[in-house]
Order: C-alpha cells, then sequence, then structure tokens
C-alpha cells in the first residue's frame, strides 16, 4: 500500500487536518505531501494532485479522492476494517450524521473564528461571539458535542470516529479564541488535543512560519 496525502498548512488548514487525524488514528500509513497556500504557485501545484483544486487529496495509486469526508469514507472502507465509524447501525447513522452537519454548515464559525493554532486571540473571539450567526454556530456545536458525549464518552461515540476528526479544527478554534466551554465539553477538548496524533500535528503547527491572511 502507498498512499500520499496532500494537504495544506497544519496551521490553518482545517480541511486537511480531519483526514490527517483520522488516518493517524485508525493507524493507516501513509505519505504526505505539503503545499503552501496563499502562494501564486499554489493553485497550480495543488492541481497537479486534485482536479477540485482544494487540499485535501489522497492518492491510491490510479486512484485520486478529493473531499475531507470522502477521503475518510475510503479510508474506513478501504484500509481501517470500519474502525473510524460506531459499529452499532444507529450510532453509526448519529455519527454520520454529526460528521456531515460540520462538513456543510458553521459558515459564520469558519469564517469569523478561522483555524490559527498559533494563536491565542481571545478578544478577537469575544467580539465574533457578539454576531448572532456565530453565537449559533457555537450553541449548535456545543449541543452536538454535549447530546452525543452524555452517552458515556471519552469520544464522541465513545471510541475515536471520524465525527471527531471533522470537530477536532472546532476544538482548535475554541482555544485560539477563548470560547468558554462546560467541564463536561472542555474534559472532550483536552481528550482530543492530548491525542499523540493532534499533539504531533499541533507541534507542526506551531514550528510552521508562514503567515496567511484569515
Amino acid at each position: 500500500m502507498s498512499l500520499t496525502l496532500v494537504i495544506g498548512n497544519k496551521n490553518y488548514s482545517s480541511w486537511s487536518l480531519r483526514p490527517w487525524l483520522a488516518m493517524k488514528q485508525a493507524g493507516v500509513p501513509f505519505a504526505e505531501e505539503q503545499i503552501l497556500l496563499q502562494r501564486p504557485e499554489t493553485e497550480r501545484d495543488i492541481r497537479r494532485y486534485s482536479p477540485s483544486g482544494r487540499v485535501p487529496c489522497l492518492i491510491d495509486g490510479a486512484l485520486t479522492v478529493f473531499d475531507s469526508l470522502a477521503i475518510c469514507e475510503y479510508v474506513n472502507e478501504r484500509f481501517a476494517n470500519g474502525v473510524l465509524w460506531p459499529l452499532d447501525v444507529s450510532s453509526r447513522a448519529h455519527a454520520r450524521s454529526v460528521a456531515a452537519e460540520m462538513h456543510s454548515s458553521f459558515a459564520a464559525l469558519r469564517t469569523h473564528m478561522p483555524m490559527d493554532i498559533r494563536a491565542r486571540q481571545s478578544d478577537r473571539g469575544a467580539t465574533a461571539l457578539t454576531r448572532a450567526d456565530v453565537a449559533l454556530d457555537v450553541a449548535r456545536i456545543q449541543e452536538v458535542w454535549t447530546t452525543c458525549l452524555n452517552e458515556g464518552g471519552p469520544m464522541l461515540f465513545g471510541g475515536f470516529s471520524i465525527a471527531d476528526a471533522f470537530y477536532a479544527p472546532v476544538v482548535t478554534r475554541f482555544a485560539t479564541y477563548g470560547v468558554k466551554l462546560s467541564p463536561l465539553l472542555a474534559a472532550y477538548s483536552e481528550n482530543i488535543l492530548m491525542l499523540p496524533a493532534m499533539k504531533q500535528w499541533s507541534a507542526a503547527a506551531a514550528a510552521e512560519t508562514e503567515t496567511l491572511e484569515n
């Protein structure tokens, strides 16, 4: 097996983090190709790999999978023996629902609280939360987490799943922008941040020197 995951800057690319973390957690080996974002050559370099012109994308021989959720689903089916979703049918449907909601929603949060792992901007976070659309996004995410974690934890569906991979960038956003969390959600966030793979990603993000406009 020879897989290559094409990603963007680790400090900023929330979409890249999701499949990277899922693959690491599942123990799926892969090579990593990083393309720095917001450079004159960025689009050209990404299109060498991804027909969508976006990262991440996964290269598996002649096959290119070029969407973060599609990558996670492919890896789960092809290489991870299904461990990245709950085994129970109902739990699996719920996990897919909340992952898909993260995939397609929360535009205000993405715009006003972009991922920036190195930064600590509680003032910007407080300002963002005065916007009704951002506050609604944050409240809905906290509702999702609380509902899931009340079933037992420590992750959203017991063990680590694609749902956790999809909300991991939000965990970093809440840390960056000083979003207040209940003890239950703070414990969940800490569990995500202390995953060895997450610590590896965060350390690499901290070592990057590029600064992007966001």
